[in-house]
């Protein structure tokens, strides 16, 4: 079991990575002059393959996760509620990873319509999520 918990956390950071280097990308993407389009295409391209990426590596991060929860129980049982919540903190993962995906492909066709500053605020996302999900994990609270 603690080759699995080690595999997952291991795949957990390197999603996350992805997702809190993404909309760095965004935030370039959308202070680019008009007119500079090889810069504006370069840094779509990175946005496309870091997208790719991440994505790639979130799948064993949640088959490890699901393997930890249903295959050796944990969380399973009362007493547990702790792993419900980190769940929900899963699936606001699993949307903002999709949201960045949505976001990229307005980029692409050229229907940005928010600032470099508002990319920075919700490059912050995935930073809450990630600690709710630490702190739920090992501080057990409810």
């Amino acid at each position: 079991m603690l080759w699995i918990k080690s595999f997952h956390i291991f795949f957990v950071a390197s999603w996350f990575a992805g997702l809190f280097y993404l909309p760095r990308i965004f935030v370039n993407i959308a202070m680019v002059p008009p007119g500079s389009i090889a810069e504006r295409e370069r840094l779509l391209m990175m946005a496309r393959k870091l997208l790719r990426f991440t994505t790639i590596i979130a799948v064993p991060a949640l088959a490890l996760g699901l393997w930890l929860w249903l295959g050796y129980g944990i969380g399973l049982g009362t007493g547990h509620d702790w792993l419900s919540a980190k769940l929900f903190a899963v699936l606001l993962t699993l949307a903002y990873h999709a949201y960045c995906a949505m976001l990229l492909g307005r980029f692409q066709a050229g229907a940005n319509n928010r600032s470099h500053v508002w990319y920075r605020w919700f490059n912050e996302l995935p930073v809450l999520l990630l600690l709710a999900a630490i702190l739920l994990v090992v501080l057990k609270p409810f």
